[in-house]
């Protein structure tokens, strides 16, 4: 099936499909066809392309294609060795085949079916055919390139090379005084290429070759009756002699007025009898001589009025004779073409060409099936589906490059191998043996391979405790979605099932498909490349507790353990800033808070099931401390001499000393209390090396500067507290720029 970029479709129902390039080559088919049908046979019938009539085909080429004017039949001849055959359309087989001692060129079907005939050999004989077989033979003097039948006279006009047309008379059984053509301003004419019968008048017309002109003649005055000329200036190349225009295909319209005119170089003139100038020109492409031109009629049915067929031995064009610039559709053989023939009132063409196999196309807008192929409207959209056979099973195509690798290129030019394209054909036996010969270990490979593959197949076939998901690429992802379909599938029976209860009413809902069964995704569970790590950074950051639940259940590796260490050195590197951080509160030296270190230290999505011990240390120490009171506690001395403190005979200054105790100068004095010449008392205070000593000692207090508090929770000198951003209100959200790791030894940059 071929889809014109006008969206006309073309399906090939014998032979190669038009536009390829992969059908058998003819000395396969022919081999093939001297084995017989087998089973292989068969099956190709089966998986190729839909043969519609059966044995299609000539042994070499097929020249001539025609049907039968009741429908019933069709004639063909062929080569070689040079024959007719006669297909009945009515059982889709071939009827019978005939020989003959020469090629034909051309035949004339005289009667309704196909029992008279009258061929055209390429040795100047005129062969006449019956039912039995061969009738007579004739000869004429020169070789003969076309033949027509005037049904009124019963005479065979025979055209050659040369300016006569010989005349045969069936009726009287003798020849007829040939038709001499002349051209006084043409001079000399080399010969005649074809003959049409106008079947609205019976005009004679004569395609001349040489000097690019028509003539037509009267058959009842047997006389020239006008000469038409082909604008030679506009159909030849610049530079190219005029005189090589030569008028190769002739179809006249069954309306009487019109003529369509193919030329040796590719061109389709339509002329209106009336007229010497043409209505519409067609140029094929190829610079090819035209080999058949036909209007196609047949009523309302067919797809227009005015339809024009050009085909060369490249190419067949459909196109409309009011605008010959836009094909209807066009079709490309796979073998160069000789012959074509469209049957009457319907969609189907047949071709005869330079292959083993004859083709035939349908096309369903250009008109219906054939009332004996009526089946073909009904099955074209199985035909979309056709596919052509690119590998031939018991031989491989190689290039010479290949063949050089195997050590075969001393084969080529023995029949061992069969040229074909840019390569060659090799027996499929003979490839394998060079191939294990050049790498031996080519077959310990192939079936190391197969031992594993069948291993796979039989442990899967096992017993197993638990649901297999039928996979072997991501099968913990797969048990993972199988688990919850699953569950969605008893949310949805449960749900339904309460439904039912409150309304009584039967959804039917269709089932839903697997993951690892949808075709979008069947590579994530085949392909290897697809598969999940389970060891990487991403798998752990997306799955924490998967990662500690494996980790937990297994002894640590070597570099597992290092890495427990350098986090461990780096936590109580923290920890101790962090201490220094809190006694930097003292001595007013903090810059942040510790639960920047916090951050630093334990990050959950780093180490998944790593602990924070610097946090459990943290939490212990405060909890000791919240144990005890805060109160000072003054240790008890003993009161020197005797007296105590309560003494009432003691001094001030015994007092004083049996309280404070003995101390140190300040600056380096023994007493921080002395007495004057006159006995009076000497107190030094030395002042404190921080100024901000109270401030210290009323936050250890929990208390606030320049706050007085009284009774009852009441407070004096207190400040609004002002709104705090959500920054300040939840602490860091981020970690430290240009820290140091101590999982990785880096200095790691920080992202917000």
């Amino acid at each position: 099936m071929v889809a014109d970029p006008t969206n006309v479709k073309v399906y090939t129902v014998n032979g190669a499909a038009a536009g390829s390039s992969s059908s058998l080559p003819d000395w396969l088919t022919r081999k093939r066809a001297a084995k017989g049908k087998g089973k292989r046979a068969a099956t190709e019938h089966v998986e190729g392309t839909i043969e519609l009539i059966q044995g299609f085909e000539f042994p070499e080429a097929s020249n001539r294609i025609k049907t039968t004017r009741d429908g019933h039949h069709v004639i063909a001849t062929g080569t070689y060795k040079p024959q007719m055959r006669v297909w009945d359309l009515d059982q889709l087989t071939l009827k019978f085949e005939r020989h003959s001692d020469a090629e034909n060129i051309d035949f004339v079907i005289l009667s309704d079916d196909w029992t008279k005939s009258i061929h055209l050999q390429n040795d100047r004989s005129i062969e006449l055919h019956t039912q039995g077989g061969f009738h007579y033979r004739t000869r004429i003097p020169r070789f003969g390139r076309s033949i027509a039948y005037h049904f009124p006279s019963c005479d065979a006009y025979v055209s050659a090379s040369g300016n006569e047309i010989y005349r045969l008379n069936l009726d009287q059984g003798r020849f007829m005084n040939p038709l001499v053509l002349e051209d006084e301003t043409d001079g000399d004419i080399l010969g005649v290429n074809c003959i049409d019968i106008n079947p609205a008048h019976q005009l004679l017309a004569f395609g001349v070759d040489g000097n690019g002109t028509v003539q037509f003649w009267d058959p009842r005055s047997r006389s020239n009756v006008g000469i038409l000329r082909l604008p030679k200036e506009r159909l030849m190349p610049t530079g190219v002699n005029t005189d090589a225009l030569s008028v190769t295909a002739l179809s006249s319209r069954s309306d009487g007025l019109s003529y369509a005119i193919g030329t040796s170089t590719g061109h389709t003139l339509l002329y209106d009898i009336r007229s010497t100038r043409p209505f519409a020109t067609k140029d094929q492409g190829y610079g090819l001589p035209v080999q058949k031109v036909i209007w196609i009629e047949g009523g309302s049915r067919m797809a227009g009025d005015g339809l024009v067929l050009s085909a060369d031995k490249k190419v067949v064009k459909i196109w409309d004779c009011k605008s010959p610039l836009a094909n209807f559709c066009a079709i490309t053989p796979a073998n160069d073409l000789n012959d074509i023939h469209h049957v009457p009132g319907s969609g189907l063409l047949m071709t005869a060409n330079e292959g083993i196999q004859m083709a035939t196309y349908y096309i369903p807008q250009l008109g219906p099936a054939p009332r004996w192929a009526s089946f073909l409207e009904s099955i074209t959209e199985e035909m979309e589906d056709q596919t052509t056979r690119s590998v031939y099973e018991d031989y491989k195509f190689v290039e010479r490059n290949e063949l050089k690798k195997l050590g075969l290129d001393h084969l080529i030019g023995t029949p061992a191998l069969k040229p074909y394209m840019h390569g060659y054909f090799i027996s499929l036996k003979l490839y394998d043996t060079a191939r294990i010969i050049a790498n031996p270990f080519v077959y310990a490979e192939h079936r190391e391979k197969m031992v594993r593959e069948k291993m796979e197949k039989m442990a899967e076939t096992r017993i197993r405790t638990k649901k297999d998901v039928g996979v072997k690429i991501n099968k913990i992802l797969a048990e993972k979605l199988l688990k919850e379909e699953e569950k969605a599938k008893k949310r949805e029976e449960r749900r339904r099932a309460k439904m039912a209860e409150n309304m009584d009413v039967d959804e039917e809902q269709g089932e839903e498909q697997r993951h690892s069964q949808d075709p979008r995704f069947a590579k994530v569970f085949e392909n290897p490349d697809f598969a999940i790590d389970e060891n990487s950074r991403e798998y752990a950051l997306l799955n924490p507790s998967s990662v500690a639940q494996r980790s937990a259940g297994r002894a640590k590796t070597a570099v597992e353990e290092e890495e427990d260490e350098s986090d461990k050195v780096s936590s109580d590197g923290l920890g101790e800033s962090s201490s220094e951080g809190e006694d930097g509160d003292n001595s007013g030296n903090s810059s942040d808070s510790s639960a920047a270190g916090d951050l630093n230290a334990f990050d959950p999505r780093a180490r998944p099931g790593q602990k924070n011990s610097r946090a459990q240390e943290a939490y212990n120490r405060n909890r000791e401390r919240n144990r005890v009171a805060n109160v000072n506690f003054v240790p008890m001395r003993a009161q020197a001499g005797g007296a105590h403190v309560g003494d009432k005979d003691a001094t001030f200054g015994k007092r004083l000393k049996q309280v404070v105790g003995p101390s140190k100068a300040p600056f380096g004095r023994d007493d921080s209390l002395h007495l004057g010449d006159d006995n009076a008392m000497e107190i030094s205070w030395v002042p404190s090396s921080s100024a901000n000593d109270e401030e210290k000692v009323a936050k250890r207090a929990g208390k606030q500067k320049g706050v007085e508090t009284f009774g009852a929770g009441l407070q004096k000198g207190v400040e609004e507290a002002a709104e705090m951003s959500e920054a300040e209100r939840t602490g860091r959200t981020h970690r430290r720029r240009g820290m140091r790791s101590g999982s990785k030894n880096v200095f790691r940059k920080g992202t917000k």
